[in-house]
């Protein structure tokens, strides 16, 4: 059995539900906030297509704005009522990008999280989740959550490592860039 791998040419990111009114009731929200912002950064740098979702931004307010302002296109913001963040949209947008490689982080790790990463896992395609960009209202939520994925074959990866994995070589254009996000994540 080949041993799954991050390559920027088949990667895509999906950002679940990181928004303002979910996140002050959230574990370790201003990690999961500021490791979510360099996830779109880094996606950005290294030109991996990415969408971000909400989960029905009219009760729970929009993406926090530190996301958000790491966005260069702002339609790549997709409004959501199912929990799964796999819905005709987003499955459409991963088709039509050829990625089947999905780097996963967002809210709430027991809900929208885990529907997505089985959903993702079921479609054929390989779910990888930033268990540090991965959090819930709810800490005893989160382990269960986490065993429940890998369990279906999710790889469970950090930014730092999905971010390393991505570039592959200290040689590669973007490793300067990408150098300075990760010295963000380390203060």
């Amino acid at each position: 059995m080949p041993i799954p791998r991050l390559k920027i040419n088949s990667a895509a990111l999906l950002v679940v539900d990181v928004q303002e009114r979910l996140l002050p009731t959230i574990i370790d929200r201003e990690r999961v906030v500021a490791n979510c912002t360099v996830l779109v950064h880094m996606a950005e740098e290294l030109r991996i297509p990415y969408v971000i979702t909400e989960q029905y931004p009219k009760g729970l307010g929009r993406t926090d704005e530190r996301i958000t302002r790491a966005m260069a296109d702002q339609s790549r913001r997709i409004e959501k009522t199912r929990f799964s963040a796999l819905d005709e949209m987003v499955d459409s947008m991963l088709r039509g990008w050829e990625r089947n490689n999905v780097i996963l982080c967002g809210l709430e790790a027991h809900v929208c999280v885990m529907q997505t990463a089985l959903d993702l896992q079921a479609s054929g395609r390989q779910c990888y989740l930033c268990s540090d960009a991965v959090s819930a209202g709810q800490r005893d939520q989160i382990p269960h959550a986490l065993e429940r994925m890998r369990t279906a074959g999710v790889v469970i990866t950090g930014v730092l490592s999905a971010m390393y994995e991505l570039l592959g070589d200290s040689t590669h254009g973007s490793f300067r860039k990408c150098l300075k996000l990760a010295k963000a994540i380390e203060q």
